[in-house]
């Protein structure tokens, strides 16, 4: 997975953490996402990079949250594709 499939989860993630006043660490993070704590490193730090997340208190920045808030109210994606049985074709 990229950086750029994730970013909306963690954007998300963080502003539904900050409306609710917890914090999160990087390992709360992964959890709630679902997704390796290797990613989910990656991701935050380009995010960091963008200026949407600080990477030392994993708290969103002005434009991460209004970004992360709008993401509340949307739907996202399954982070990944339930497997596909293969059917035997006889």
């Amino acid at each position: 997975m990229t950086p750029k499939d994730i970013a909306p989860y963690i954007l998300r993630a963080l502003a539904e953490a900050q409306v609710e006043g917890r914090t999160m660490d990087l390992e709360a993070l992964s959890l709630a996402i679902k997704v390796r704590r290797g990613d989910v490193r990656k991701t935050v730090t380009a995010l960091h990079h963008e200026g949407l997340v600080d990477a030392l208190r994993l708290r969103l920045s002005l434009a991460g949250f209004a970004i992360g808030s709008t993401l509340l109210a949307k739907e996202l994606p399954p982070i990944r594709r339930p497997k596909q049985v293969a059917q035997k074709v006889a």
